[in-house]
């Protein structure tokens, strides 16, 4: 796991993570074309497409930092206003210490609080929880807290919208954000592929997101909302990366393929898919785990 720090001290062990730039290139013609007569229906064809809206930048509103970890408010497509807001982060994350293999946690009290992260990344207030919702790091590393505020309350005192959880499956290829509240800082970098079974000591997390090798995430980003650049939308939450090289062991999860083959990925790090939460939220932003199309495990 990309360790929980216990406070900033820590930062002076760590490696800062580097960021991606776009490459661009351009290109000009040699000389002007002459002028020609066109016709009705060329100046139609040539009259300019109309561009698609550009997806709104990446920033730090809706994240949040927790005192050992990252995280952010979240909601699912069929969660009103009225609802309890959602901070989403890791299982490790819990102040109650990692879960065992196997373990779930649900509606365990709770009074943790949170520092709200605006656009900037400035401190915008802060907000608590009632109760761990959902938690465990067996399949996935995921916790789920429940707020004492609605999302109306938190978009009325702060101006701030939660993140919404991508329903669908995230896409190899497409450019993602690892926001990190705790650091307010941003990794930038590409999904490279998929994990059939990412294994790290006790704990084995199915069909995880790989990504290309800019996004050094480092302790303290545990937890972070993984945005699609495209969409603004969340699709994974940041878990965990290669730190030595070795196999298998804390902080150096190895990939276990569907035939047993062990890879090792030193450097390369790593997020748990937020799709299949979805499914297990009803009404009221309540935790149904026997939902329809709910895989998360049950206690």
């Amino acid at each position: 796991m990309k360790k929980p720090l216990a406070g900033a001290a820590f930062a002076v062990l760590l490696i800062g993570g580097a960021m991606a730039a776009p490459a661009t290139a351009a290109g000009q013609s040699d000389a002007p074309a002459p002028a020609k007569q066109h016709t009705a229906q060329q100046k139609q064809q040539q009259k300019p497409q109309q561009k698609k809206p550009k997806a709104k930048a990446v920033d730090f509103a809706g994240t949040v930092a927790l005192s050992n970890c990252s995280g952010s408010v979240v909601r699912v497509p069929d969660s009103k206003p009225e609802d309890p807001a959602l901070v989403m982060s890791n299982g490790h994350c819990l102040e109650s210490g990692f879960p065992g293999p196997g373990e779930v946690v649900v509606d365990q009290p709770s009074s943790r609080s949170f520092t709200l992260l605006d656009s900037s990344g400035g401190d915008a207030g802060t907000v608590k929880a009632s109760k761990v919702a959902y938690a465990t790091m067996t399949d996935t590393d995921v916790s789920l807290y429940q707020l004492t505020s609605t999302y109306a309350d938190i978009e009325s005192k702060y101006g701030i919208k939660a993140l919404e959880l991508n329903a669908a499956h995230p896409e190899q290829g497409k450019a993602i954000t690892v926001v990190s509240g705790y650091w307010k800082k941003m990794y930038k970098c590409s999904v490279d592929g998929f994990v059939y079974n990412l294994k790290e000591g006790q704990w084995t997390w199915k069909d995880s997101v790989r990504y290309t090798p800019d996004c050094q995430t480092i302790g303290g980003t545990s937890g972070s909302p993984v945005v699609d650049d495209a969409t603004g939308k969340v699709v994974a939450v940041n878990n965990t990366g290669n730190e030595d090289g070795q196999e298998c062991t804390d902080n150096n999860p190895c990939e276990v393929d569907e035939n047993g083959k062990v890879t090792v990925r030193k450097g390369i790090n790593y997020a748990q898919e937020t799709y299949i939460i979805v499914p297990c939220i009803g009404a009221g932003n309540k935790i149904d785990l026997g939902r329809e199309g709910c895989t998360l495990p049950k206690p």
